[in-house]
């Protein structure tokens, strides 16, 4: 035991990598779907390891906090921008009035609690669950210049209270709104969603108007009748025949010969033709008109998934019933629509919006994929690779940004290197979206920088706080414990009455704003459990761009304002 703790102590690296091995473990377990996560899982094995007095560099937690940092801004960027610019201005507007009643409520409890600015970071950041808060807060503490044993002692404080208020923050805030929600405003979340759909064309019985009926396909063979009613036909007026089903002809057999179908291809006695469409369209609606053949040749259509960004702004905004009916659409099927930074499904529905910066993963034969890239946008074609480059360049940039000081009389303003990394992030995600030839980050890798990055940071934090932890921790627990549960609890019943109140947003997509501007993914699962449907998650990129970026830059101001 001797020799492990001097060894710890010697190399305090096995330290930090020793907390996130037991803070990723910790935190993958679950206990009826409840879990610390790993952020405090990792937090409090560094403090138990912490109680070894291990001394770690600070350097350490701010190089990996700033490619946290950007990552976060890098994921969020065109959601963000896209809120800002465009028709999600009531979600963005939404989200900065939700993300001030949350550092209001905690500046609150903090003032009538007497907490130090130490307590008061940690109160804010566990209750809001917003852990990246603490490292903008840290600078600024560090930018107070005061003794060097009161800042340690400040510092110490953070995660003391960060660790007692974030267990309800997580488990709180997703009860609050998809249980208690509800009930408060009187809504019936499932009917409300179920409403929704049909307003988006999800309903009213048409086959190929529900969600599912955008990707659930098939390619069958079916034989032309003599004299039948496609006869001289086109494969495009033929096609049409079908609206609003989406059937298209692939290639067709005639004189035992395959041919590769275009739009002004015509129809002959006896051809066979390959069609791809829904099930329940071939089934039920061709099956009954025409003879299925089996041809296993001629049904040997080569088929890809690819994710394709979409970058033409004249998409932006456009319905998919719209997208459909365009020539370029033609022949392909959309699987799934993935959107802003946590990767949210959104519903495939005929009047779901297309965002730019999107990634649509469409189905279909080579050829047509390539021909509805052209008008969508940039196929994002499988790469383990990462433009490294652009990320140390980016993170230069921003932090040297950051670092520039302009002093108003005696009052020094900064971003700090923290927020100029942060508004890097954004303005390059942004840009990637748009123009997204370069600056690529797998989505491995952003999870990489934007996980693990945080996780060294509270690591560090951990391990540093160690020995004071305990003593804090029994002297204030249960007084932080319930005021971490009022400073979670009021901003988030208050957001959802002005939700529904003030900004009135639909019921289907209300909690999923509230969830996004309070940045609380698991809040947004428990919801869509709720209300059986991914309806909600239209409500939380937007709102979940802002509030991760104003949460973010709340844990420095609080600090001001409290100093």
């Amino acid at each position: 035991m001797k020799w492990f703790v001097e060894t710890l102590r010697d190399h305090p690296e096995i330290a930090i990598f020793l907390s996130l091995g037991i803070g990723y473990w910790v935190g993958g377990k679950s206990w009826k779907g409840l879990s610390l996560g790993a952020v405090t899982s990792t937090l409090i094995a560094a403090v138990i390891i912490g109680q070894l007095h291990i001394t770690v560099s600070a350097n350490v937690k701010t190089i990996f906090f700033l490619m946290f940092l950007f990552a976060v801004g890098y994921g969020v960027g065109p959601q963000f921008v896209r809120g800002i610019a465009k028709d999600g201005v009531p979600q963005a507007l939404f989200a900065v009035v939700q993300c001030l009643l949350c550092l209001a409520v905690a500046y609150v409890a903090a003032r009538m609690a007497g907490y130090d600015l130490g307590y008061a970071a940690g109160l804010y950041a566990g209750s809001q669950t917003i852990s990246a808060s603490m490292g903008l807060a840290t600078d600024a503490i560090n930018r107070l210049h005061l003794p060097t044993d009161e800042t340690k002692r400040l510092l110490d404080a953070m995660p003391v209270a960060y660790a007692v208020s974030y267990i309800f923050g997580t488990i709180g805030s997703a009860v609050i709104l998809a249980q208690l929600g509800p009930l408060l405003l009187r809504l019936d979340l499932v009917a409300a969603c179920k409403r929704y759909e049909e307003q988006m064309g999800g309903g009213g019985g048409v086959p190929d108007q529900e969600g599912g009926g955008w990707h659930q396909f098939e390619l069958r063979a079916y034989q032309v009748r003599q004299g039948g009613r496609v006869v001289g036909m086109t494969c495009a007026a033929a096609e049409a025949m079908a609206l609003p089903a989406r059937v298209f002809v692939e290639r067709l057999r005639r004189d035992g010969k395959i041919i590769e179908a275009k739009p002004d291809t015509v129809f002959k006695d006896g051809d066979i033709v390959a069609l791809a469409g829904r099930r329940e369209i071939l089934v039920d609606v061709v099956g009954k008109a025409a003879i299925e053949v089996e041809d296993p040749e001629l049904l040997a259509v080569g088929l890809e998934g690819v994710d394709v960004y979409v970058t033409d702004k004249r998409l932006d905004g456009i319905t998919l019933a719209q997208a459909a009916s365009q020539p370029g659409a033609r022949g392909v099927f959309l699987r799934k629509i993935t959107r802003g930074a946590t990767g949210v499904n959104i519903p495939i529905l005929p009047q779901t919006q297309i965002h730019r910066g999107d990634i649509l993963t469409l189905v279909g034969r080579t050829q047509d994929i390539a021909a509805a890239a052209k008008h969508i946008g940039y196929i994002d074609k499988p790469s383990t690779v990462a433009d490294v480059a652009f990320i140390g360049g980016a993170i230069a940039i921003g932090a040297l940004v950051g670092a520039l000081t302009l002093n108003i009389g005696s009052v020094p303003l900064t971003l700090s290197t923290a927020g100029g990394t942060l508004i890097a992030g954004l303005v390059f995600g942004w840009l990637r979206s748009i123009h997204p030839t370069f600056g690529r980050i797998p989505s491995q890798t952003v999870w990489f920088m934007n996980s693990v990055g945080l996780n060294v940071f509270i690591a560090v934090v951990g391990i540093s706080a160690g020995p004071s932890f305990v003593a804090g921790l029994q002297q204030l627990g249960i007084s932080l414990f319930l005021w971490g549960v009022f400073a979670t609890t009021l901003p988030l019943i208050l957001g959802m009455f002005a939700a529904r109140y003030i900004f009135r947003f639909d019921p289907a997509i209300l909690f999923g704003c509230v969830a996004g501007a309070r940045t609380t993914t698991a809040a947004l699962g428990m919801i869509c459990e709720v209300a059986k449907s991914q309806v909600p998650g239209l409500g939380y990129t937007v709102t979940y761009a802002v509030g991760n970026t104003l949460l973010t830059i709340w844990g420095m101001v609080i600090i001001m304002l409290l100093a």
